[in-house]
């Protein structure tokens, strides 16, 4: 990487911070697609997909770039359905690194080596693969697709082998429910071995159409806490910030989780362009980036009294938004030692 380059990343970094510190939105999830080659239960994005014609073009994303820089400096996740579905998914990372930190999230049937690459050149931060169980007869019966579990650790594999800083900027995402949260300890060491990260998040199952997954499909049960603790220490690779894991509890027996910043600090956009609060309230539509500038939608958000009480979900969006925007110094100690991609 050159030295330009770094100075690029480090300045885009301290733009970040800086909009946090002034309390300016600073994340946001983008649904490039709800298409997906997968059919995983716990998901109700690929039942809802549209035709690729319906879908934000690439002048879109290149549009919604631009009008977030007018906002501040984001951190961009790039999600799906299944991203590498677009054929321009490069040109669209590239679109947001210009002003922006993104981050991609994928099942890795479609990565090679050439698209690694690729994505790591236009500017890529950080990439998440999805792998919940730690061995593939569960994966894939979970995921709806013989060989997905073959296919997304060698995803993991190219990615790290293509990234600018190796595998600091690769990391397995599993989802934490009932079925799944055995196999965690076994999982951060198969990430560990790759020479990865690793990121967990709680199942939502009382979002939008949450209601409709299977009763297989549900959270972990309480208490879980002090077990996901344990794991966040014993696995240093594990890219979660302690507060995360320590609230597990709280959210599970229906506690009091803190005020929520949807809507103010993050907001999502969905694939054809439908700005909510929150991925777990797209049916919320507050504006579509096709009709208005995103400046005006995202105006109308702040202070919504339905979305600040909510205590709907415990997902990683919503721990990253909460340790950033009121977690004071330890949260900032874990960002900086745990959370970096350099």
């Amino acid at each position: 990487m050159g030295v330009l380059t770094t100075l690029r990343e480090v300045r885009k970094e301290a733009a970040f911070a800086l909009g946090i510190a002034r309390r300016r939105p600073f994340q946001v999830l983008v649904q490039v697609t709800n298409r997906c080659n997968m059919r995983c239960s716990f998901c109700d994005f690929w039942p809802n997909g549209v035709a690729r014609s319906q879908e934000l073009d690439l002048s879109d994303f290149q549009r919604v770039a631009r009008e977030l820089s007018g906002l501040g400096t984001f951190l961009v996740s790039i999600e799906g359905g299944e991203p590498t579905l677009r054929p321009d998914l490069v040109e669209i990372v590239r679109a947001f690194a210009a002003h922006h930190v993104p981050l991609l999230y994928t099942n890795g049937w479609y990565i090679d080596a050439a698209l690694a690459r690729a994505l790591f050149a236009a500017g890529l931060v950080q990439v998440g693969v999805s792998i919940d169980f730690p061995d593939a007869a569960r994966q894939d019966a979970k995921r709806g697709l013989d060989g997905g579990f073959e296919r997304a650790w060698r995803a993991v594999e190219l990615l790290r082998d293509a990234a600018p800083h190796g595998g600091r900027q690769v990391h397995v995402m599993s989802v934490v429910m009932q079925e799944t949260v055995d196999g965690l300890d076994e999982l951060c060491q198969m990430s560990a071995a790759r020479g990865v990260n690793h990121a967990i998040t709680l199942l939502s199952t009382k979002g939008f159409r949450r209601g409709s997954l299977p009763m297989v499909d549900q959270p972990p049960l309480a208490p879980v806490s002090a077990r996901l603790r344990e794991l966040w220490r014993r696995h240093p690779h594990l890219r979660t910030f302690r507060d995360y894991v320590e609230r597990a509890d709280d959210y599970l027996t229906g506690g009091a989780l803190p005020r929520c910043r949807a809507g103010e600090a993050s907001f999502n956009i969905d694939h054809v362009g439908n700005v909510s609060p929150c991925i777990e309230k797209i049916d919320m539509q507050m504006g579509n980036v096709r009709r208005e500038p995103l400046a005006d939608i995202v105006a109308r958000m702040r202070g919504l009294d339905a979305v600040a009480k909510c205590q709907d979900c415990w997902t990683i969006c919503r721990g990253f938004t909460q340790a950033m925007d009121g977690g004071g110094a330890a949260a900032w100690l874990d960002l900086a030692q745990r959370m970096r991609s350099r």
